[in-house]
């Protein structure tokens, strides 16, 4: 049998997590101190500026929820092998959709895998 060591390196990731013994992920050193500028097109309107600590915060407590999602439907005994399937692509296509932040992100091990490295 062969072992998908990129699932199992998530698996266990999730279980360290579930036990508190991660570490919170950590923004990239180009990022540390930036900002996120929204500009809206009408330029009579003032621009958003947020942390970018701020935002890459939110953005991993979005990730954890995912995770924790994922473990719920995963461990779930009431849903059945297909609604669990269904349930899971939305979560993977989740991450899919989520991946375009995985530059804040100083270590690859915390990115947001989609389909593609499922």
């Amino acid at each position: 049998m062969e072992i998908d060591y990129g699932q199992l390196k998530r698996a266990l990731r999730e279980v360290l997590d579930e036990q508190g013994a991660t570490s919170d992920p950590v923004l990239a050193a180009k990022y540390q101190g930036g900002s996120l500028v929204l500009k809206p097109a009408d330029t009579s309107l003032k621009p958003k500026e947020v942390p970018i600590e701020d935002f890459f915060k939110k953005l991993t407590r979005v990730r954890d929820q995912l995770r924790v999602l994922e473990q719920k439907v995963n461990s779930n005994e009431k849903l059945d092998a297909e609604d669990k399937r269904v349930l899971q692509g939305y979560i993977t296509r989740s991450y899919g959709t989520l991946t375009t932040f995985n530059q804040l992100f100083r270590d690859k091990e915390d990115w947001f895998v989609g389909q593609k490295g499922k």
